[in-house]
């Protein structure tokens, strides 16, 4: 497990407060529905007992409606110069909700946590301790997350604050601190997306994670050659457009020495994605720059992992390339010869994640894994089917899944299942003049037919495939990120190789 020092001295760095102001905060929760009284946490309690002044205005101060979410500021305290009261909501321990698929007393913390820490940057606080709420790691997690922003090129940058537990105990201390790794391992995945493709070049890419990665992550960065040598013919036929070198990157971690069984994560890793020939219409191009979004995720949750010193083996295979039209670039009807040794008719360039993948699948099934997950923002079909409710789950393995959705239930971060049938594969196996086809269905599908492609390059009996497209940024879905790309599913990953149990498996 991380160290308690090392947690919160990572939170100061990242969210270091640029304001001069020394003025502190304390979020405190308390719950009440719609009819109810209102009930205090622990903290809470704790904190109006020795301030009895507070507690006798506080049914003034929150009003009859103090509705679920809702902040209510409070100044001049004498131990904080600002108190910030939030609204959890409904009173419950632990409430799993059927229809949701998450445990929402999670969510609310998140939630409610997040909307203080936003309230209070307005007031020009530095530091603000935070009411665990009786679930650190979920309040961590809604501080940390709503405490990020991306201004890496902006002059003025924005305040953030400096975000510790308030008067919380030492095992509940080590919960805090495993929310502030794994909150900031989807902040540093939002950072990834959010890079401009002139800065975040696969060059480029490579070098951050051997800058960023803990040492316990050994990184290699393959170049073109290397490529070329493993005969990756799909991923080298989507780089061929751009001027930017391709570079296959492989990412060791090594929790458990005792044993060499691993679990393979693949990414695809297009830095920025035009749609090369059949190039994409122009509006919103731009977002495309997260296109390495799989990619982004792997090297964020192989973060949370090292840091959080996870007893799991985890190798991460991410192609990198941009896909740019030129004189050189592969055109539609192009037929290349895969590292399968399968062949492939591209009919749509456009449809190039799945060619990066497909030899990344294959060389990393070559590996034999004991289970193996990809994470691409492979279709707009995804976006169309699920929005940004939950990633789209395609898997050979209900083992997988099930493992899969019980972390998904925890962090809030959902996952569903899509269908593998034999009718998509026939539709991508049907091409005129190759093996393959990378574009199936007449437009129907689209997310099963280019899942029912990659499958055809795994062999490894428990695989899945995460469309992440639909949750590849974020509007106002989820509360407690901002608006921006959202480095979903950071979390899952990393609570899913938490729980990773080898035995599962392994059967």
């Amino acid at each position: 497990m991380i160290s308690t020092s090392f947690a919160r001295s990572l939170s100061s760095a990242m969210s270091k407060a640029l304001t001069k102001s020394n003025r502190t905060a304390l979020v405190l929760g308390l719950y009440k529905d719609a009819d109810g009284e209102a009930k205090y946490t622990k903290s809470t309690a704790q904190y109006l007992e020795k301030h009895p002044e507070l507690a006798s205005q506080l049914p003034h101060i929150i009003g009859s409606k103090f509705e679920k979410g809702a902040v209510r500021i409070v100044y001049d305290q004498k131990d904080y110069d600002v108190v910030c009261l939030t609204n959890i909501g409904k009173d419950s321990a632990e409430k799993y909700s059927e229809l949701e698929e998450v445990y929402t007393n999670r969510e609310d913390i998140r939630s409610s946590i997040s909307k203080s820490i936003r309230a209070l940057a307005e007031q020009s606080v530095s530091h603000v301790a935070v009411d665990s709420c009786g679930d650190p790691q979920a309040s961590a997690e809604g501080a940390v997350l709503s405490n990020y922003a991306f201004d890496e090129f902006k002059t003025v940058k924005k305040d953030r604050v400096e975000i510790t537990p308030y008067e919380i105990a030492d095992n509940a201390l080590t919960q805090w601190d495993c929310g502030v790794t794994v909150a900031e391992a989807q902040n540093f995945s939002r950072w990834l997306m959010e890079c401009p493709s002139n800065f975040l070049t696969p060059t480029k890419f490579s070098e951050v994670a051997k800058e960023r990665l803990p040492a316990s992550c050994e990184v290699t960065a393959h170049d073109r050659q290397w490529i070329e040598g493993e005969n990756m013919n799909t991923f080298l036929a989507v780089a061929q457009g751009s001027v930017e070198p391709p570079v296959f990157l492989e990412v060791k971690y090594r929790g458990d020495k005792s044993q060499d069984k691993q679990v393979a994560l693949v990414g695809k890793g297009v830095t920025f994605d035009s749609g090369g020939i059949s190039i994409k219409p122009s509006a919103n191009m731009d977002a495309m720059r997260a296109d390495m979004g799989g990619a982004a995720c792997i090297l964020g949750a192989l973060w949370g992992v090292a840091n959080l010193k996870l007893p799991v083996n985890v190798t991460a295979y991410i192609p990198l390339a941009e896909n740019m039209p030129s004189g050189s670039a592969i055109k539609p009807g192009d037929v290349v010869k895969s590292r399968s040794g399968k062949t492939v008719q591209i009919d749509n360039t456009d449809a190039e994640g799945r060619l990066l993948l497909a030899d990344a699948l294959h060389y990393a099934s070559s590996h034999q894994p004991v289970c193996m997950l990809d994470l691409a923002t492979l279709t707009g079909a995804m976006s169309v089917a699920l929005g940004a409710g939950a990633t789209g789950t395609f898997t050979n393995s209900s083992t997988l899944y099930s493992a899969l959705h019980e972390s998904a239930k925890h962090t809030g971060d959902r996952v569903w299942r899509m269908p593998l049938y034999q009718l998509y594969t026939s539709q991508v196996t049907k091409a005129p003049l190759a093996d393959l086809n990378n574009i199936g269905g007449g437009g129907k599908g689209g997310s099963c037919t280019a899942a029912a492609f990659l499958k055809e390059f795994v062999t490894c009996d428990h695989w899945a495939h995460l469309d992440i497209a639909g949750v590849m940024s974020n509007a106002d879905e989820v509360p407690y990120l901002s608006k921006g790309m959202a480095g979903r599913p950071t979390r899952t990953l990393v609570d899913f190789l938490q729980k990773f149990s080898l035995a599962a498996f392994t059967k």
